[in-house]
């Protein structure tokens, strides 16, 4: 497979994982923004849906500082700005483009979602969105992106086309786990509030509901929604299909299909398996102890850097 074919397909699955991501994200605000808080008490709920979106250099420079950022502002930037690289309006205006480039290497499924979303993207007015227009947009969002990877798991033959996408997608699945986990963790709870209290334990199920994990919690732990248990099931749980640790035992495998489809082992198998390695071997008591912001920190770094060793192994 040419390296130009290989890169458009890791991208196209990247830029629908984000948009999905961003739909989520931008989802679990509105809820939060709606919740009610004690007299007194300020929360601010889409200055971290920006934080989580990692977009708040390019926000502060347009808006001004994130504790002044409001509905208004944040879902026109994070979902129809067009000079926003990681609008959910840009992150589909690329993966089709990508799309086109690589027509021949998709099944028609997988193009029919992509140039389907393209085109009804445009029928969402270009303004401020009601709440029902927004929870509209969101579930239609959230809904193409399943279509997608329904799409790409039935119908794409196991071959290096497939192995790529889905490398792509596993890749930005497990970075925006881990941001959403970090935000809520050190921003989202204002000072006023204590951990463990019904603003805590609200904001703790609601993230669960964005990555689609609040049931599953219920099934693992049978227990209250508890910050160390969420981290959990995030971080370490193999069974939860968005947790780092299941996003790198797919990584691995799809990697190790690559090696063994080209013949060669490379720095991203043995990036992956090093990641992987340090996911089985972690307790959570462990990752709290030494600081869940320092894990998550240093796991978005090492992410990237597998990213990094991707491209330039097999897509430059």
């Amino acid at each position: 497979m040419l390296s130009r074919t290989a890169d458009n397909l890791f991208w196209l699955s990247r830029y629908v994982e984000r948009a999905d991501c961003l739909a989520r994200i931008l989802d679990v605000a509105q809820r939060l923004a709606h919740t009610p808080v004690g007299p007194g008490v300020s929360t601010n709920e889409w200055g971290s849906a920006v934080l989580s979106a990692g977009c708040a250099d390019q926000f502060t420079e347009r808006y001004g500082p994130l504790d002044e950022a409001t509905e208004e502002n944040v879902v026109s930037f994070l979902a129809f700005a067009p000079d926003n690289p990681s609008s959910i309006r840009s992150c589909f205006e690329v993966a089709r483009t990508n799309a086109r480039s690589v027509r021949t290497a998709l099944t028609s499924e997988m193009w029919d979602v992509i140039n389907s979303a393209w085109i009804d993207l445009r029928n969402f007015p270009n303004r401020a969105l009601t709440r029902e227009e927004l929870s509209r947009f969101l579930a239609f969002v959230k809904e193409t992106t399943l279509r997608y990877d329904g799409a790409t798991f039935r119908s794409m033959l196991r071959n290096d086309a497939y192995w790529f996408a889905r490398s792509g997608a596993q890749i930005e699945r497990a970075d925006n786990t881990a941001r959403i986990l970090d935000v809520k963790y050190h921003v989202l709870l204002p000072e006023q509030e204590h951990v463990g209290g019904p603003l805590d334990y609200f904001q703790w199920s609601s993230i669960l509901r964005s990555v689609s994990a609040l049931t599953a919690f219920h099934w693992v732990y049978r227990d209250s929604v508890k910050p160390w248990l969420v981290a959990d099931l995030l971080i370490l749980n193999r069974q939860m299909p968005r947790s780092l640790a299941s996003c790198y035992e797919s990584l691995t495998r799809n990697l190790d299909e690559l090696a063994g489809e080209y013949g060669r082992q490379g720095p991203s198998q043995r990036r992956a398996r090093a990641m992987l390695a340090r996911l089985s071997n972690c307790e959570i008591e462990d990752i709290f102890q030494t600081g869940l912001h320092e894990f998550i920190t240093e796991f978005i770094s090492d992410n990237n850097k597998l990213g990094g060793a991707i491209a330039e192994q097999y897509l430059t």
